[in-house]
């Protein structure tokens, strides 16, 4: 075998970040050597992380090759995975999946502009649960990727389709508890025993970042 150390590591490279079997054929022209070469250093490679014991494997699985976890690990693999769907979703990935589900089709940009903070970490989280899941592209300019919510999501909320979603209006106070709302907020000089000016300052829009 022929196969240079730097050929080795760049094929060890592509297979931790592949989420799906590398063809070998693809993989053999990424390294610039032959298939022979390519499959001589896939099994040796299967027959070092074997002898080393390692905790997982390299396999050939529909003419390519992935790394898997060991079989011996299974229960250990089987209680991460399991504890992973069991935690709870923070208060700013429910709030994002809710706007997913009301907004549905919605952009990322749509999202964080209804929020006003950057959704990338939460949505990437509700992506990874299954919650959420890319559903077409925006017809406008830069084609952004549209998102909703998956079957997974209407399992967990025992609904059979969006349509079943409370209405929005179940959950804003009527026009009477808003304008009771204001008139809290709202002071006079004869209340606070502020002057005209004291009370416009305070009643002027403070900028924020």
């Amino acid at each position: 075998m022929t196969v240079s150390t730097e050929s080795r590591r760049a094929f060890e490279a592509l297979l931790m970040v592949a989420d799906e079997p590398i063809p070998a054929g693809l993989c053999a022209q990424l390294l610039e050597v032959s298939q022979t070469d390519l499959d001589e250093l896939a099994e040796t490679l299967i027959a070092e992380y074997e002898a080393a014991d390692r905790g997982f494997v390299l396999r050939r699985v529909a003419g390519g090759y992935r790394f898997y976890s060991h079989p011996d690990m299974a229960a250990y693999v089987e209680r991460f995975v399991l504890e992973g769907q069991s935690a709870r979703l923070s208060n700013a990935a429910l709030e994002t999946l809710a706007i997913v589900a009301y907004k549905q089709p919605v952009s990322r940009g749509q999202i964080a502009e209804i929020r006003g903070v950057n959704v990338d970490s939460t949505l990437r989280t509700l992506l990874i649960r299954g919650y959420a899941a890319e559903v077409g592209r925006d017809p406008g300019p830069g084609q952004a990727v549209l998102y909703g919510t998956t079957p997974m999501f209407l399992e967990k909320l025992g609904l059979d389709s969006v349509s079943e979603l409370p209405a929005l209006a179940d959950f804003v106070p009527g026009p009477e508890v808003m304008a009771g709302f204001e008139n809290s907020l709202r002071s006079t000089p004869a209340d606070t025993g502020e002057s005209d000016a004291e009370a416009g300052a305070e009643s002027e829009p403070v900028e924020t970042s």
